[in-house]
């Protein structure tokens, strides 16, 4: 049977590479509602995007998102589409599977030389690779070619973030694809948006300012909406107490280590004000021309009359030169007010974009008399004078910003996101993007209102009872009314144990506590150590970018992209055909070897049902890789390694005391299972040989295991495997 010839490719790429062919390095985002360059699909003209599912579930301070994309061709020859997705920059990538031949396939994470070099292989084959790569975080790019005549292809994409709050309510922001690149034709499918939200006291009925929600039903927490081609915002309202919240989340896979997932939501009384140094920084060159500038301005006015006596103003504007309101800052006066007004409404939109100068200007002063310094940044475009070299900007800047904290607001679609995200992040601030339909005027406004009231500076952690090491973001922050703080660490130790937060507030030292439970095992929340893993490799490519690669770091990298599933600089997510083994494909030349397709024969033969068949011919063709190469899958927080043709839970050897209860697959035993525990269910799925530690019992999936449990026996191995 011939092979289908079509070739799918998925790359990890950057809102900046996107645009200007280089990568974007960005730190990890301490708070940040990131909404990143529009999606878009370069197609040859008869293929078209047939429809896009979005499903998005807020479960205990965390979004998990599934995006479901399906392409048809309609012409009469083979077609190509060109899919690029973007991901928030605080995402968890979680697994992208491709259709072939009707079924959806996940991939495995490998060395990056080695992915690349299987990907070419089975590329140059014509076979079903797909390959996932890290530039940076930023977008997901698909290819798809060659797509046949009247075939339809999907590519389903699921990533985790942590849930950021906006004032008083939880934001969910969704931008459906839509456009084209380079001139080809794509047609706008219809695009369903599912929200499901979990029943936390405190969280309201979420409502959109954007598209009309509707309830599925009175009894379930979920609303839809027909997203069409329309960028969608989707708010939570949530309910702050007069304490302060803190709520910790682990993960502790049995003899695996412990990771945390700390959320801090500071108490709803409004904070005494603190003197403030405010800069407002405005980019007036010629693209800001038009309704831009006009709300830029109106911005501007109204950060003015959110100051109040006791803050001091300095205005900067910037297109190929700079030009500042005042020498130095000014004392908030109704008078003084009124000046800048004015000042800002004469400005007009000409030049280039001076963006070092701007910020040269803006980075100095402020702060002398213990005044908080707050630099708010808005621009819509890439450096064209000056300093044009994104890192060396960011690099100067980092020289000149001092202890001033810089907000950063990215206009329209041609901002360099790279850029405008690193000057925020490691300004100690936020970087926000403002779609083309989206008003300037009110994401200053969110942020000003915010900044009005700052309640504790240089906010530090520490635990007692139990260590917290490597967390993520880096500390000391600043905490703001109407914001959240999100910390993820490995944690050392378990059983009772007390947070402790501390920072300075308007009338002295600030000390919050929260005790806590650290389990000793915890194998569920596995989102808690992808996320930490996320934000880690994050902070060690910043860490690479700045001090160059060693060997202690490298190793780190792969580490975390082997043990979490995630494409680092070092590691690369590969999919293959069901039955394909990436130790085969390299360096065999000429089509597929005849062992492989024996295997593949064999396999069809038997249907997936007749484990013994199958298990023999894996016996004879494939013989298994070292441990060194062997390949490894990522199931929600377990990591599984192919070892003698079983799929073997890594945890395993810190375990292998405990009993071992071995179940035939596909027997009335093994689906009883499945049913019953959805965590086994998912891990049954890696194939007819799998091997796997719970809490108490490892669980085994082999020919002559027992075909039959009494529903007693099920619950009791589901309560001993732990979920």
């Amino acid at each position: 049977m011939r092979v289908p010839i079509w070739i799918v490719g998925a790359t990890l790429l950057t809102a900046a590479s996107a645009q200007a062919q280089r990568p974007l390095r960005c730190d990890p985002m301490n708070d940040c509602l990131p909404v990143p360059t529009v999606p878009a699909v370069r197609a040859t003209p008869q293929v078209l995007r047939a429809s896009t599912q979005v499903r998005a579930q807020l479960q205990r301070g965390v979004l998990r998102w599934e995006v479901t994309e399906t392409f048809v061709n309609r012409g009469g020859g083979a077609g190509e589409a060109d899919y690029l997705f973007p991901l928030p920059a605080d995402a968890a990538f979680d697994d992208l599977k491709l259709s072939i031949n009707g079924e959806l396939v996940a991939g495995e994470i490998l060395s990056a030389d080695r992915a690349r070099a299987v990907y070419e292989e089975i590329v140059r084959r014509q076979r079903d690779p797909a390959l996932v790569e890290w530039i940076g975080r930023g977008l997901v790019r698909t290819r798809i070619f060659p797509i046949a005549p009247g075939e339809e292809k999907r590519v389903v994409l699921r990533y985790t973030q942590p849930a950021r709050r906006e004032g008083d309510a939880l934001r969910v922001d969704w931008r459906p694809p839509r456009g084209a690149r380079g001139g080809a034709r794509v047609a706008e499918a219809p695009t369903s948006f599912t929200f499901d939200w979990d029943g936390i006291e405190g969280l309201g009925t979420p409502y959109s300012p954007t598209h009309e929600l509707r309830p599925v039903a009175a009894s379930e927490r979920r609303v839809t909406a027909n997203a069409g081609d329309a960028d969608l915002t989707l708010l939570v309202p949530m309910r702050a107490g007069r304490e302060p919240a803190v709520t910790m989340l682990t993960h502790a896979p049995a003899g695996d280590g412990r990771w945390a997932m700390i959320a801090l939501t500071p108490p709803a009384e409004r904070a005494a004000r603190q003197p403030r140094d405010v800069t407002f920084v405005l980019d007036v060159s010629g693209s800001m021309a038009g309704r831009k500038l006009e709300q830029a301005k109106a911005a501007g006015r109204q950060l003015l009359a959110s100051l109040t006596p006791g803050d001091r103003v300095r205005l900067i504007a910037f297109s190929t030169d700079v030009q500042t309101w005042r020498d130095g800052f000014v004392p908030v006066t109704s008078a003084n007010r009124d000046a800048g007004g004015e000042w800002l409404d004469a400005l007009t939109a000409t030049g280039s974009t001076n963006i070092s100068g701007a910020l040269h200007d803006a980075l100095r002063g402020g702060g002398e008399s213990g005044a908080l310094p707050l630099v708010l940044f808005v621009t819509d475009g890439e450096p064209t004078v000056g300093l044009r070299a994104p890192e060396v900007i960011a690099d100067s800047a980092r020289a000149w910003r001092g202890d001033r904290r810089v907000f950063t607001f990215g206009v329209g679609a041609d901002v360099n996101a790279a850029l405008v995200e690193r000057l925020a992040v490691e300004g100690r601030g936020t970087a926000q993007f403002v779609r083309p339909a989206e008003s300037v005027e009110r994401a200053v406004a969110v942020t000003a209102a915010r900044l009005a009231a700052p309640i504790v500076r240089d906010l530090q952690v520490r635990a007692t009872g139990v260590r917290l090491v490597r967390v993520h973001p880096e500390l000391p922050q600043d905490v703001f009314a109407g914001q959240d703080v999100v910390l993820f660490a490995q944690v050392e130790g378990s059983g009772d144990a007390t947070l402790e937060f501390t920072g300075q507030g308007r009338d002295g030292a600030v000390r919050w506590t929260q005790r806590v439970q650290v389990p000793a095992q915890e194998p569920a929340n596995g989102f808690v150590g992808k996320l930490w893993a996320t934000q880690r490799v994050g902070w060690l490519s910043a860490e690479r970018r700045r001090h160059g690669a060693s060997t202690e770091l490298d190793d780190e990298l792969r580490a975390l992209g082997t043990r979490w599933g995630i494409p680092t600089e070092l590691t690369s997510y590969l999919v293959l055909e069901p039955g394909m083994r990436p130790d085969r494909v390299v360096n065999t030349g000429g089509p597929a070897a005849p062992a492989e397709a024996r295997f593949e024969m064999a396999r069809s033969a038997a249907q997936m049902r007749d484990a013994k068949s199958l298990a023999s011919v894996q016996d004879v063709v494939m013989p298994a890789a070292t441990a060194s190469d062997a390949p490894r899958r990522t199931i929600g927080s377990r990591v599984l390694a192919l070892r003698d043709g079983v799929w073997t839970d890594v945890a395993i050897p810190a375990r292998d005391r405990l009993r071992v209860v071995r179940v035939a697959p596909y027997s009335a035993a093994w689906f009883a299972l499945a049913k019953e525990s959805p965590s086994l269910a998912a891990l049954f799925a890696a194939g007819d040989a799998v091997r796997v530690a719970g809490r108490a019992v490892i669980i085994e999936t082999a020919a002559d295991g027992v075909t039959a449990l009494d529903a007693s026996a099920v619950t009791t191995l589901v309560r001993q495997f732990g979920g």
